[in-house]
């Protein structure tokens, strides 16, 4: 069942030369429609600037293109603001010497959920059991005689500030968008008469633009009207809309046949999860992973594997494994490509702490792959060595989305900290919310630990309730180490988010200019790692010289 909605539009020039509104309407296809949302908007040029019409027109086409072009994890709103604030530089730059200046008012339905995003003197109704809800504020100067004047709106200033609104939809309500040139002369009054006389959406919008110009309205007139018929199943259903036809796959056995796939092995299984190594009619291998029967009747087992899938096709690229469409799926469970390599934590254990070229290695592509997770609004929530694959093809591979959570979308157990202990940062211990930093000092720990054998903070055990003090550097450890990447780690570890790197990228840039200007620097001497000890050494020192100069003085 997905969202069932009707909607009509209407629009004239009026008594103006040109009508220098705009309006869109994009209702995708089903599937795009479930992770995207269908999208409503309306735009008002400002006649005083250099080409109005042309901003309103393609304000709306970037954002029709541009916002299904966004990922399909990124919230509603963020999603949004990327866009809109790329297109807020372009409408300034392509003025011709003045900007073009537009309003906008844009709704997205989503789900079982609306994002609202305003900016300007347009307006949005919420219209339900005869009730009319103005939603939006008028960005228009309030001294008298300036009623008309924006301060704010597209193309205006160099820093865009959008209102957003956000909430949960009702069966039999609509949302109504329209221009100054409507609401200025009817009022809500003469808005709410309109709605309650003509039920359907594009009888009410022509109803509105007529009674506008009827009542003297010298603007341009533009209604939008969208009618909630139908909402869809909450929370996931688009996704998960098979999940209950879809039974536990039996205990498969090597040598068997199932559903195409050849079963080599059980590689793995425990009270989350079994894994079965599986080969496909090429004779390549992949991993099977499905639920083992003590979860049968958890009904949250089911939506996290699925959404585990659902993660790693969102993120399909090098860092990642690949996961199979499984178009012919009749059983619960997912399937991804098998890659040959070591985790790194096999390596720690096979060889001891990694050699600073191979970590030098290392270091970069994990950044990189955080970034790409990142950008996609996904937080892994388990970055450690067990968790990142050394391919045989020379790739670093970030395994497990098991615990991947994407804000908005994910549901999190209360007073859960998922995780592994010794590399959950210290503000998630205090209840804060799952954020890219925590994947990032995860990281850093996970780095750290590759070059050290060590933690940062000392090993912390389950249930524990650690206490973060100043991190021991790393080159204490490995006093071949670099001083720029002694601090790069010391910073990816601080136990205060705010002195911790914000983005994978500003990591990574300042690791590759570091590596590239200090790459074969000295190591740090001992007077720098360990003064402390530099300086006791040396007091001790010259008391044995004072006592052999004194027994000499005294023998003589």
């Amino acid at each position: 069942m997905s969202l069932q909605l009707s909607v009509g539009e209407a629009t004239a020039t009026g008594p103006r030369a040109e009508n220098q509104d705009a309006l869109r309407i994009v209702t995708p296809t089903p599937a795009l429609a479930a992770s995207k949302g269908s999208l409503f908007a309306l735009a008002d040029g400002v006649s005083h600037c250099a080409d109005g019409g042309l901003a309103a027109r393609a304000t709306l086409q970037a954002l029709a293109l541009d916002y299904y072009a966004t990922p399909e994890t990124w919230a509603v709103a963020q999603s949004l603001d990327r866009l809109l604030i790329a297109h807020n530089r372009w409408l300034q730059a392509n003025g011709g010497g003045q900007p073009l200046l537009t309003t906008l008012t844009a709704l997205v339905l989503r789900g079982r959920r609306f994002t609202l995003a305003h900016v300007g003197d347009c307006r949005a109704y919420r219209w339900h059991a005869d009730t009319l809800e103005l939603l939006t504020e008028d960005h228009v100067w309030e001294q008298p005689g300036m009623q008309h004047v924006l301060k704010r709106a597209l193309g205006l200033d160099q820093h865009l500030v959008v209102d957003y609104l956000e909430g949960e939809l009702h069966e039999g309500e609509s949302f109504l968008l329209v221009c100054d040139g409507i609401w200025s002369v009817l009022g809500d009054h003469g808005i709410r008469s309109i709605l309650q006389a003509e039920a359907e959406p594009t009888a009410a919008c022509q109803a509105l633009v007529s009674a506008a110009h009827l009542a003297g309205s010298q603007d341009n007139a533009s209604a939008l009207l969208v009618r909630i018929e139908q909402l869809p199943q909450s929370a996931l259903a688009d996704t998960l809309a098979q999940l209950d036809q879809w039974p536990l796959p039996p205990k498969l056995r090597a040598g068997q046949t199932f559903e195409g796939w050849q079963v080599e092995s059980l590689l793995g299984e425990s009270r989350q999860s079994l894994l079965y190594r599986v080969h496909d009619n090429q004779q390549r291998a992949w991993l099977l992973k499905t639920l083992p029967p003590s979860r049968h009747n958890d009904p949250q087992a089911g939506p996290a594997l699925l959404q585990e899938e659902w993660f790693l096709k969102r993120v399909a690229g090098r860092h990642f494994a690949e996961a199979h469409p499984l178009p012919q799926r009749q059983h619960l469970y997912y399937v991804q490509r098998e890659y040959r390599g070591q985790t790194l934590a096999e390596q720690l254990r096979l060889n001891g702490p990694l050699a600073l070229p191979h970590w030098l290695e290392i270091a970069p592509r994990l950044l990189r792959a955080l970034g790409m997770l990142h950008r996609r609004n996904i937080l892994h929530r388990d970055i450690k060595p067990e968790n990142l694959l050394w391919s045989e093809d020379g790739e670093l591979r970030v395994l497990d989305l098991g615990l991947a959570y994407c804000p908005g979308l994910s549901r999190d157990e209360e007073h859960s900290l998922p995780g592994t202990p010794s590399y959950i940062a210290p503000e998630a211990f205090a209840g804060a919310s799952p954020s890219a930093q925590q994947d990032l000092y995860a990281a850093g720990v996970s780095l750290y630990y590759l070059l050290t054998g060590h933690y940062p903070y000392g090993e912390i055990e389950a249930f524990q309730h650690p206490r973060f003090g100043q991190p021991t550097a790393a080159s204490r450890y490995r006093p071949d180490l670099p001083t720029w990447l002694d601090d790069c780690l010391n910073r990816a570890v601080a136990a205060n988010p705010a002195e911790r790197f914000e983005t994978a990228e500003e990591w990574l840039l300042l690791f590759e200019r570091g590596e590239r200007e200090a790459i074969s620097s000295r190591p740090r001497p001992l007077l720098e790692r360990e003064p402390l000890a530099v300086w006791r050494g040396l007091a001790l020192l010259s008391l044995l010289a004072n006592l052999v100069l004194l027994v000499l003085l005294m023998q003589g």
